[in-house]
């Protein structure tokens, strides 16, 4: 069995990226203006089934399927600001969580009215190329092709959200919307640039996650919750520590399926979630915040 070791912890870090750019996802929104999505499971299903609709049933090639999954997925991003999350700017966090929780149980009704709930096959090779073996370790094409996108994504968000002056919009809105509005900042269009980002990031993690374990409004968004043991054992508000956090998840997932039992692969991440937060609660690479009394 140790000798499959290589295997599972080379299919952990594939996997395991298609869970970091989910990660980043998340902590992209959280970072920009201090809300944690929980509808991103729905999210990424509704682009995901987008660009199977757009491949199996219009037998479209798949680069056009992939754009239209994004271009519906800002859409659909615009229409949360807009109806949902700008008229709470200003209010409290816990508007924004519980709004959040509504988006995702309201995206499954609409989901489900337009796919039904029953599981569907997402073609398999919609990258070129084939397995690569080398030695004893097999690497999925397709594993690898989600790993180097995600990479992409990854730094581009960095680059996005690290220079330039949305950037600093973000991280100004992020800490309070008033102060940031009384410097001048657009704190509306702030909100519409980053759940438009959170819905392009959704679209394509939905895709490379739909290809591996196929697609279902029911179980889809189940897998993709995995994303938040990532983030809190990275930090909340890392973005490094949001991918470190993904492949964390990844690993312990595979090596614990592969080389233990399958039945605890689901639970691992959890329980090393829980031994990472009782050592150090704000994550690995999370700020501790000092406030005064």
């Amino acid at each position: 069995m140790l000798s499959l070791f290589p295997q599972f912890l080379v299919n952990g870090i594939l996997v395991g990226g298609v869970y970091a750019l989910l990660a980043v996802g998340v902590v992209f929104i959280y970072k920009a203006i201090r809300v944690f999505n929980f509808a991103v499971g729905e999210m990424l299903v509704f682009g995901a089934y987008i660009a199977w609709t757009c491949i199996s049933v219009l037998k479209l090639p798949f680069l056009i399927a992939l754009f239209a999954a994004i271009v519906c997925s800002i859409l659909l991003g615009l229409l949360i600001e807009r109806l949902l999350m700008r008229p709470l700017i200003g209010q409290p966090l816990l508007s924004s969580i519980m709004a959040t929780l509504g988006l995702s149980v309201f995206l499954r009704g609409i989901i489900s009215f337009l796919w039904g709930t029953d599981s569907v096959s997402f073609p398999y090779k919609v990258f070129p190329g084939s397995p690569i073996i080398i030695k004893d370790i097999m690497i999925s094409d397709q594993l690898l092709w989600g790993f180097i996108l995600g990479l992409v994504v990854f730094v581009l968000l960095v680059i996005f959200f690290e220079h330039g002056k949305v950037g600093l919009g973000m991280r100004t809105t992020a800490e309070d919307h008033q102060i940031a509005q009384a410097t001048g900042i657009n704190v509306k269009r702030i909100f519409a640039i980053t759940w438009c980002v959170a819905g392009v990031v959704a679209a394509i993690g939905g895709i490379l996650l739909a290809t591996r374990i196929g697609l279902s409004v029911v179980n889809t968004p189940l897998v993709a919750f995995k994303v938040f043991p990532a983030i809190l054992f990275g930090g909340l508000e890392s973005i490094l520590g949001a991918v470190v956090g993904g492949l964390a998840v990844g690993i312990l997932e595979n090596l614990a399926g592969g080389l233990i039992d399958p039945s605890i692969a689901e639970i691992t991440p959890y329980v090393i979630l829980l031994l990472v937060l009782l050592v150090r609660p704000e994550g690995l690479f999370g700020l501790r915040r000092i406030e005064r009394v």
